[in-house]
């Protein structure tokens, strides 16, 4: 399938990248051509609670993209990918499709609005493998736990030798000091949105035009990440009007 548009989802923190960090989380989502909305998750430790909340999470998923107005045969067909770094199904399989069947139909499938996959790579490194299969390279590539494996699949597959190069620049001095860069930005624009913050608090004005922009203030630092707490002492708005904002 064609994928129209990639985009970051939820915001990886730069401290999240550390290599002393194994827990972390990546979200990421896929527009395809038909329209299809496919959310890739990655995670690598089991907190016990991950099929409760990729449940809710698809419906979130869902509603994102169903905008009001929209005629329910509309809504675009949701795919959940889960890329995990642990055992959630009790069965063999590495790669598992869900589908919603009627209890005494079994071939009879509904509900098919919403799709998961679970991609398992415990099981998968136990598996043997087949580095001529598109799916098994990508898989092998991102586990990246048997270094013969991955060579054999990058020579198989050239999108994989481009995805290595990379991987190798995220991961090497260049990241360092790109690390370095982003943190220097971030704290260069965090200074800038309090000077311009205490501006605007300063401003004279009626009471509904100061309001409108400590609003737009705290929108701006919502998008920069900036913790509620610290918007909240900045804008001097309350928690309810930012979560509001925010929502």
């Amino acid at each position: 399938m064609n994928i129209k548009n990639i985009e970051i989802r939820e915001e990886v923190n730069l401290e999240r990248l550390s290599k002393e960090e194994k827990g972390g989380r990546l979200d990421l989502q896929a527009k395809l051509e038909d329209g299809t909305i496919v959310s890739i998750e990655m995670q690598m430790r089991d907190e016990g609670n991950f099929k409760e909340r990729t449940t809710m999470y698809a419906g979130k998923v869902e509603s994102r993209e169903s905008k009001k107005g929209t005629n329910y045969e509309d809504i675009s067909q949701i795919i959940m990918i889960n890329i995990l770094g642990f055992k959630l199904l009790e069965v063999e399989d590495y790669i598992s499709e869900t589908a919603i069947v009627l209890n005494k139909h079994r071939d009879y499938e509904i509900l098919t609005g919403i799709k998961w996959y679970f991609i398992e790579l415990p099981k998968f490194r136990k598996k043997n493998t087949d580095m001529n299969d598109k799916i098994d390279q990508w898989i092998c590539f991102i586990d990246d736990s048997n270094k013969e494996a991955v060579k054999m699949a990058e020579k198989n597959n050239v999108v994989l030798k481009k995805a290595r190069k990379e991987l190798n620049y995220l991961t090497g001095d260049a990241a360092v000091r790109r690390m370095a860069e982003l943190r220097e930005k971030w704290e260069m624009d965090e200074i800038a949105v309090k000077k311009n913050a205490e501006r605007i608090g300063r401003k004279e004005g009626n009471v509904e035009g100061r309001m409108a922009e400590k609003k737009e203030t705290a929108r701006k630092l919502l998008l920069k990440n900036m913790k509620i707490e610290e918007i909240i002492e900045i804008t001097g708005l309350t928690e309810e009007e930012i979560k509001e904002i925010k929502n």
